[in-house]
Order: C-alpha cells, then sequence, then structure tokens
C-alpha cells in the first residue's frame, strides 16, 4: 500500500458551492485533476446541472465549475491505499479546509459516503449536505439527489 498525497483545491472569490470527495482515484492522480476516471459520472452530472456541453479537457473542467460559482476539493490530504476503491483507504490524514476563505458560508455538498463520515469526524462544525458517490463502483446511484445542487447556483 503506498502514500499518495491529493492536489490543491480549485475555487475563486465567486464560490458559492464546494463539492468534497475523499481522494483522487489513480487516474485523477495521474493527470493531476478531479474526476478523470473515463467511467466517472462527475462531469457529467456537472454538465447537467449547469446546462453546459460535456467538458473534454482539463480547462474546460476548471472552467465549468468555476463559471458556475462551484469549487471543488477533497477531504483527505494524504492516505495509505491500494487502487481507487475507498474501501481501500487507511490513515487518512485532512486537508486543512480552512484555507478556502470563508468555508463557512459555502453551501457544501459531500461526493460520497467517505467524505461525508470524515468531515463529520475531522471538521465537525461545517455543515454539509451527503450525496451519492458519483464513482462508477456505485452501483446505486441517484442522479436525482445531485440534480438539486441545481437551486444553489
Amino acid at each position: 500500500m503506498e502514500t499518495i498525497k491529493c492536489f490543491g483545491p480549485i475555487f475563486d472569490s465567486d464560490s458559492k458551492i464546494l463539492i468534497l470527495g475523499s481522494m483522487p482515484s489513480i487516474a485523477s492522480l495521474e493527470q493531476n485533476f478531479y474526476y478523470m476516471h473515463p467511467t466517472n459520472r462527475f462531469w457529467s452530472v456537472i454538465a447537467e446541472i449547469t446546462q453546459s456541453p460535456f467538458p473534454k479537457t482539463i480547462e474546460e473542467r476548471r472552467n465549468l465549475v468555476l463559471d458556475n460559482k462551484i469549487a471543488l476539493w477533497d477531504v483527505i490530504y494524504e492516505c495509505r491505499r491500494k487502487g481507487s476503491l475507498d474501501s481501500a483507504i487507511r490513515d487518512a490524514h485532512p486537508n486543512d479546509l480552512y484555507k478556502i476563505p470563508n468555508i463557512e458560508k459555502l453551501k457544501i455538498f459531500t461526493n460520497g459516503r467517505l467524505a461525508h463520515s470524515l468531515l463529520k469526524k475531522f471538521f465537525p462544525r461545517l455543515k454539509s449536505q451527503y450525496l451519492p458517490s458519483t464513482s462508477a463502483a456505485n452501483v446505486r446511484f441517484d442522479k436525482q439527489k445531485w440534480l438539486d445542487i441545481k437551486k444553489h447556483l
């Protein structure tokens, strides 16, 4: 099991929503950007929520979230993991989420159960709303819960 570290947040002063994952997949770590595994539903759902075309490049993906006042990061800064599954994560150490200015004023959503439980463990004062994981490993994905983000944009 190797030690892995996430990359930095994507946000700007206009961000209203923060979506927190747990730890990037191997594919995302290799490409140094969020939700890059081709079977992950994240970018298709965000495109639908924002009524935008599917973003193909990293630059298009970055612009899509920032243009729609969405910030991205992960709860975990560093952990040990073999593969990409959340269930394989060991020795998780949190990011300093308070590096995001005014984080308490953002509407926070967590992408998956592990991100949600770790956020509550490490940052109990931050209020968040659980969303089902967009990973293809989540066979019971409920897209409708994600579409509710629209009302916060």
